[in-house]
């Protein structure tokens, strides 16, 4: 038994999948390779697309501070894979290069609120959710309320799902990220 995943195609992949795979490819014009590997499991990559377009959707933080959860999610799960993707989306959305550059490098954002949303979904991750009321009286001292607090939970779900999968299958970037390929600090002088 060997412990690579499959690419899938429409070819190869199961039939639950397909409807899901002619999702992806309209909404990225191309199958990107963490679908590719997430179509092995419907389930899983149903969860994921639909969890996804509920974060981007249906919360009410703005297409910036949703990156900025997604991003210190990538970063603090070292996910080479969405932290490339996700830093081509902000660019190409004109979101600044100072926070695509912080979120990369793990630093801290200029903003003091995009700072408070950074700080608090890092936490979130460190504790398992266990943070305690101070923390969570910082973010909302930061100008966010308590249903940001649990949307914030809905963007790290996302995250789990595809951070997680990126580190159990290695995929490989896709060729419009490859320009933005990315190694986490703490990796960087092995």
């Amino acid at each position: 038994m060997t412990t690579e995943f499959t690419y899938h195609s429409k070819d190869t992949a199961p039939a639950e999948s397909q409807a899901l795979i002619d999702a992806s490819m309209a909404a990225y014009g191309f199958f990107p390779k963490l679908h590719q590997v997430m179509a092995e499991a419907p389930a899983t990559y149903r969860a994921y697309l639909e969890t996804f377009r509920i974060f981007a959707e249906e919360t009410t933080l703005s297409p910036l501070e949703q990156q900025v959860v997604m991003q210190t999610a990538n970063f603090e799960n070292r996910c080479h894979y969405c932290t490339a993707g996700h830093s081509m989306l902000m660019q190409m959305s004109k979101m600044p290069d100072d926070v695509i550059e912080a979120l990369r490098e793990g630093t801290p954002i200029s903003d003091t609120k995009l700072e408070a949303l950074r700080t608090f979904a890092r936490e979130l991750i460190e504790s398992r959710g266990h943070i305690g009321d101070e923390r969570l009286q910082v973010f909302l001292d930061a100008g966010f309320d308590k249903r940001q607090a649990l949307e914030v939970l809905t963007g790290l779900a996302t995250k789990l799902l595809s951070n997680f999968t990126n580190a159990l299958a290695h995929t490989e970037l896709d060729d419009p990220v490859k320009p933005l390929a990315w190694t986490h600090p703490a990796d960087r002088a092995a």
